[in-house]
């Protein structure tokens, strides 16, 4: 009888947890990183990311390790966009780029008697 062995959760997010402390190290390092380096590390996060399984401990690692969590959103991008990023931030950056957008506009439509450009 063939028995077949499933990973348990924490034992697939521990070659996970390990990248992307080898992906936090590379992005702090003062020395200078080979794009080699750095390019297999993303590959083999990647892959980790597509074998953990959804869930709790997956967004307590990526909540803890900034750079694997926008390597994470961009992977899944197609799937769910920004779904990590701060709404309130987002946001309030649209905001103040349309304040700023109605600012100019009606600076520029003060030495228009007609109102437009």
């Amino acid at each position: 009888m063939t028995t077949i062995h499933t990973p348990s959760p924490s034992t697939s997010l521990t070659v996970t947890h390990v990248l992307a402390e080898l992906l936090e190290r590379l992005e702090h390092s003062q020395e200078p990183v080979g794009p080699e380096q750095y390019l297999s590390v993303v590959h083999h996060l990647v892959e980790a990311f597509g074998d953990a399984p959804p869930g709790a401990e997956l967004g307590a690692l990526l909540d803890t390790h900034p750079a694997a969590a926008e390597l994470y959103e961009n992977v899944n991008y197609q799937y769910a966009g920004l779904c990590r990023s701060p709404l309130e931030t987002a946001l309030s950056a649209e905001q103040q780029a349309r304040q700023v957008i109605e600012r100019a506009m009606r600076s520029s439509n003060k030495g228009n008697p007609y109102g437009q450009s």
